[in-house]
């Protein structure tokens, strides 16, 4: 089912992990967000889009993980953008031989054998310092940055106010750094940095997994990240209802536990920040 977020943005809340699709209404169709995640939610994702009258006329992928690169018949076959990192990246697993056995790796078993494989990553990179979705209806500004994954990117849906934040901004989910990455921990706090600078014409935050927030809510869950990276950064225990003792999922404690190992063990080998 959809639901109406702000004036001409629709969100759909799958079962796993409350991962949210986000549809954007234009006068010639809408641009489609992230759908996901099992071909029953989204063919009744197509359904409902129809129900509005629209075809999909563009897609976007918000950031390379395999959640994130669905896709499904119903949809079309329209145009699926993702920044020119985040295509690259997902560009990269697919030229592997065993890719899907690469992704099936990580897919959650009790809804594996429902997620579809056949169109999975194919996203076309927009080009180096592209500032907009190109598309025919509202002005979607596209702020990219490197937390979580590479050519990560949000959505700032500029009418209507929309962040549309992709894995972050979450009220379930603590930060996911990339510890791939040279600099995690800075790489996260200036992914932040640029969703502050942006606070003011933010109505509604639409995060890839949890509860879509209101205007009163952005700042408190911006801070409240900063604060988890932060503590990570600095060595401190975190005092986060995400990873405590009420931790809406019981394997973040876990993926916390790893992360906190995972920088003590680049600071002890002596991997400097940003290299």
């Amino acid at each position: 089912m959809l639901k109406l977020v702000a004036e001409g943005v629709l969100t759909h809340e799958s079962e796993f992990i409350q991962t949210q699709a986000t549809v954007v209404q234009g006068p010639e169709g809408v641009l489609l967000i992230d759908p996901g995640i099992t071909r029953a939610e989204m063919a009744e994702l197509a359904r409902d889009v129809r129900e509005l009258g629209l075809p999909v006329v563009a897609g976007f992928s918000t950031h390379p993980d395999w959640d994130h690169v669905l896709w499904h018949p119903d949809f079309g076959d329209a145009p699926r953008y993702g920044t020119a990192r985040g295509a690259a990246s997902i560009r990269e697993v697919l030229e592997s031989a065993d890719w899907k056995e690469q992704v099936a790796e990580g897919l959650p078993p009790e809804h594996a054998d429902d997620i579809p494989m056949e169109l999975l990553g194919l996203i076309t990179g927009l080009p180096e310092g592209t500032t907009h979705v190109p598309w025919s209806g509202p002005a979607v500004r596209i702020l990219e940055h490197r937390a979580h994954a590479p050519g990560h990117a949000a959505l700032l849906v500029e009418d209507s106010g929309v962040l549309v934040a992709g894995d972050m901004l979450s009220d379930i989910l603590m930060p996911f750094l990339d510890l791939q990455a040279g600099d995690p921990v800075g790489d996260y706090l200036s992914a932040l940095d640029l969703f502050e600078s942006v606070a003011d014409r933010v109505v509604a935050v639409v995060p890839g997994h949890g509860s879509v927030a209101a205007a009163d809510d952005v700042r408190p869950r911006i801070a409240q990240d900063r604060a988890y990276v932060e503590a990570l950064r600095e060595g401190r225990a975190v005092v986060d209802p995400r990873v405590g003792p009420s931790a809406p999922l019981e394997w973040l404690v876990d993926v916390h536990d790893w992360q906190v190992q995972s920088l003590a063990e680049r600071e002890r080998s002596g991997v400097p920040e940003g290299g």
